[in-house]
């Protein structure tokens, strides 16, 4: 399939779901309205919030502080995730003797950290950060562990019987071979981080969209909630190009699928 094609087919599937969406919030079926607007708003009011937002300079102030927290629990939570990862990996009596403990850690659900978090760090943005933290680490650092783990003996073998020390397995092989898993982590942890930091936002802030959409929320304003929510789906597929863009440059190796077929 073409870039072009998969892109028109992209643009098809959101113009039909909105579509469906006005029309079943604005034209009555059978002599109802199946999507009641004091409920579920319609694509016409969400973007004119939208476009008033920006218009205003309402959300850029919000959108930057979102921004920032995101940027830091993302860089943050990859950040551990690879060095934890890759010495768990490197250190299988370290990954025995604290298995429980991560897997204990992992299953915490982190609504109830949100306020502990606002405990010891303040509502300011290292709150959101830490809890943003909380969502990324453990994605990636299974990831790159299981990358680590799945290095080909063959390959660590053949390497060794050349003569690599141990740094050059680790730039040569260990390395390449983590990294297809951990570029898959980090495209899932772009979206948690943001999640951390709007549900941070969402229980205890004065500013971010989080914030915004709780504000929305309390006055009933369900199509600020709905602008607020696309909002932050475009601010997750912006970074998510980004993250994009690094894999291709640092997997620049990697046959592509027409190549391997």
């Amino acid at each position: 399939m073409s870039r072009i094609t998969l892109l028109s087919l992209q643009v098809l599937v959101a113009v039909v779901t909105l579509g469906l969406w006005q029309l079943f919030a604005s034209v009555p079926v059978f002599g109802r309205i199946v999507l009641p607007p004091f409920f579920f708003s319609n694509p016409v009011d969400v973007f004119s919030q939208i476009i008033t937002w920006f218009a205003t300079g309402v959300i850029w102030k919000h959108l930057a502080i979102t921004l920032w927290e995101s940027i830091l629990a993302f860089v943050i939570g990859s950040g551990l995730g690879i060095l934890v990862g890759f010495w768990f990996a490197r250190q299988p009596r370290v990954a025995a003797v604290f298995d429980p403990y991560v897997k204990m850690i992992n299953a915490l659900p982190r609504v109830v950290l949100a306020p502990i978090f606002a405990l010891w760090f303040g509502l300011g943005v290292w709150s959101k950060v830490a809890l943003g933290v909380t969502l990324v680490f453990f994605i990636v650092f299974f990831n790159v562990y299981q990358g680590v783990k799945e290095v080909s003996t063959t390959v660590l073998d053949n390497g060794r019987m050349l003569g690599m020390s141990e740094r050059q397995l680790m730039r040569h092989v260990y390395w390449p071979s983590a990294l297809s898993w951990m570029f898959s982590s980090l495209h899932t942890s772009v979206g948690f981080a943001v999640v951390g930091a709007v549900v941070g936002e969402y229980l205890g802030s004065a500013a971010g969209l989080g914030y915004l959409i709780q504000q929305a929320e309390g006055v009933f304003d369900v199509a600020g909630v709905f602008a607020g929510m696309f909002v932050l789906s475009a601010f997750v597929i912006l970074i998510d190009m980004a993250v994009t863009v690094v894999e291709k440059r640092l997997l620049v190796w990697r046959p592509t699928t027409a190549a391997r077929d």
